[in-house]
């Protein structure tokens, strides 16, 4: 099978497909781009979206553009002394080489600080490309020293163009109109995905096996978490199967996660927000296990990483319920944002009208605001306990 991806890979920006929203006329990343080749002065950049979305692809076109050497690394598998072995290599050279790092979500924190002081000296120009959102997944300090574009999945139209270059080069025996249709219909807004399928369409078509439905025999039989829209459904049904106190699903679908390679970080810090905003103060322990296990993955990895997530999917679906956190904060904010309640004078810094709670046993009765509810604590687990406390004290 011809390795079609790999043929009709963008040699240049001109023949790049998608992405207008960046790279189209007068859009911002391609102006960055002109000017930055122009004047062989790169910035930094991080390029974040969807599988099969042109990352990749577009960190070559500028290597090829600029005559850099290309430095490439896959997070997964990066040593910081592979990496020192390369910038000493090129530590004289008059152009600086180009770094990309793919999955750089994937890096550890003592990774991405290793980068810092490299990036300060512009000892290299750093191109990432990441599946994750980087405001969630890449430190701060990193991101202060990068530009980040979002990439998106290609669109029918797109892959539309792609279809044509290719039947242009390598003309179907047959008639392709359904082929084409189905392959459009299938669309997930992966290039890569999407001309593998075509490539198989032409093998078959060679070897007079072309039918559509030997076509969805072969996506089932090789389909996995891959689009970006089942990996979200996978995530979405582990999450809502925690929720809903049923351990076995959530194992399975967190199983169907680590079977396609989902990054065990970004697994870890979804049960991180779950076990605040679904469990909150019915257990309290939650957050704490949640947070343990984000830190533990990100350090042990893969295979080990699954027993930790699967310890912590176990224990957040096993405990009680409370989204009282989530709602009193939310309530406060759409308060906030509308309008400002004053401070009651005695609240106020060096106010001597101040009763101070531990002179009064722990609890004394005075105006902290107005007196709306946020909080409004479930009869369920350690909250029920707080509630009751809450009643003792104040007399209810």
């Amino acid at each position: 099978m011809r390795n079609i991806a790999l043929e009709f890979r963008p040699k240049d920006l001109e023949s790049f497909v998608g992405q207008s929203h960046l790279l189209g006329k007068g859009a911002p990343l391609k102006a960055i781009l002109d000017s930055s080749i122009k004047d062989n002065n790169l910035p930094n950049l991080i390029l974040f979206g969807p599988p099969g979305s042109g990352k990749t692809s577009l960190a070559l076109i500028v290597a090829r553009l600029t005559e850099r050497e290309l430095l490439s690394f896959n997070a997964t598998n990066f040593k910081l002394e592979s990496l020192k072995k390369e910038l000493e290599k090129h530590k004289n050279s008059l152009y600086k080489p180009i770094l990309f790092i793919d999955e750089v979500h994937r890096l550890n924190i003592a990774q991405q600080e290793f980068l810092l002081p490299i990036l300060e000296r512009g000892d290299v120009s750093f191109i990432a490309a990441s599946t994750e959102n980087p405001y969630f997944a890449l430190s701060p300090a990193l991101r202060s020293r990068t530009l980040l574009f979002q990439f998106k999945p290609l669109q029918s139209e797109d892959l539309a163009i792609l279809y044509d270059k290719v039947v242009a080069k390598y003309p179907p025996k047959s008639d392709f109109t359904q082929v084409k249709e189905w392959l459009l219909k299938k669309n997930t807004g992966d290039t890569r995905a999407f001309l593998n399928l075509l490539s198989v369409a032409l093998d078959l078509d060679s070897n007079n096996a072309l039918s559509i439905e030997n076509l969805e025999s072969i996506t089932q039989n090789s389909q996995g978490v891959k689009s970006a829209d089942t990996h979200y459904d996978y995530i979405s049904a582990m999450i809502k199967s925690i929720r809903g106190s049923d351990a076995d699903a959530a194992v399975y679908y967190l199983a169907c996660l680590i079977q396609a390679g989902e990054n065990p970080e970004f697994i870890a810090r979804r049960l991180v927000i779950l076990a605040s905003e679904d469990i909150g103060n019915a257990n309290p322990n939650a957050l704490n296990l949640a947070n343990s296990a984000m830190q533990s993955v990100a350090k042990i990895g893969y295979p080990e990483a699954r027993i930790i997530l699967s310890q912590c999917v176990i224990y957040l679906a096993s405990s009680p319920k409370s989204n009282a956190a989530y709602l009193a904060i939310d309530a406060a904010l759409r308060d906030v944002k509308y309008r400002s309640e004053p401070i009651p004078p005695h609240l106020k810094t060096h106010s001597k009208e101040y009763l101070y709670p531990h002179d009064f046993g722990g609890w004394v009765k005075q105006i902290y605001h107005n007196g709306k509810k946020y909080v409004k604590l479930k009869n369920i687990g350690f909250e029920k306990t707080l509630s009751e406390w809450l009643n003792k004290i104040k007399g209810k």
